[in-house]
């Protein structure tokens, strides 16, 4: 194997390990949507507690797009990092 050949196949590598970092954000879309769902539903059964509802809600989608950006952070380290 030549040394262009070595180089060109360490950055396939590299970008489809980006790529497969970038899927992990699906995840998390999706628990948002989930959570969002989720927290209008009991609003709309309890409509006394959506203060306390919201709350919950807006606290567990935050943790949810933390990994999102952890993702993506991950993903330009990869990119520009070595």
């Amino acid at each position: 194997m030549t040394p262009e050949t070595a180089a060109n196949l360490v950055i396939g590598i590299k970008y489809l390990a980006i790529g497969l970092v970038m899927l992990s954000v699906i995840g998390p879309g999706l628990a948002i949507g989930r959570l969002a769902a989720a927290g209008l539903e009991g609003i709309s059964r309890n409509p006394d507690a959506a203060g306390q509802i919201q709350i919950s809600m807006i606290l567990a989608i935050a943790f949810a797009e933390a990994i999102a950006i952890y993702a993506l952070v991950v993903a330009m380290l990869l990119l520009f990092v070595g």
